[in-house]
């Protein structure tokens, strides 16, 4: 399982998502549709993550065809320890991402206004030669 953890969480682009997934079933056992309007993440990515976790049984899913509930694996709980240790680095890590991204985001504005005051061209109003 720790293997598992660590692939699921770390080694994988979904990482992020599958952590608030667990926390957010941690919580209380949801269905998929529950979960993608907590989290805002679309329902086809939530399906995609829950799947990948049930396959390594870290979440299983109640026997309903409809709004099947999931629940963590007693494997996962016995695990919880590991659980925490690497989601303590994957929300160190989405941290420092998003402080990059809003830097990005601001530098994108900065440029955006420029634009917008002068033209896409930053002529800066220069009258256009002929």
């Amino acid at each position: 399982m720790e293997k598992a953890l660590w692939y699921l969480l770390t080694a994988t682009r979904g990482g992020e998502n599958r952590v608030r997934l667990l926390r957010a079933i941690s919580q209380r056992p949801k269905n998929a549709n529950e979960l993608a309007d907590e989290l805002d993440v679309d329902y086809k990515t939530v399906r995609h993550h829950l799947d990948m976790l049930i396959d390594h049984g870290v979440v299983e899913a109640s026997d309903e065809q409809y709004a099947r509930l999931h629940f963590l694996t007693d494997e996962f709980q016995r695990h919880r320890e590991t659980f925490e240790e690497i989601a303590a680095t994957v929300d160190v890590e989405s941290a420092a991402s998003d402080d990059s991204a809003t830097t990005a985001g601001q530098r994108g504005g900065d440029r955006r206004e420029s634009e917008e005051r002068h033209g896409p061209s930053g002529d800066h109003g220069d009258p256009e030669v002929k």
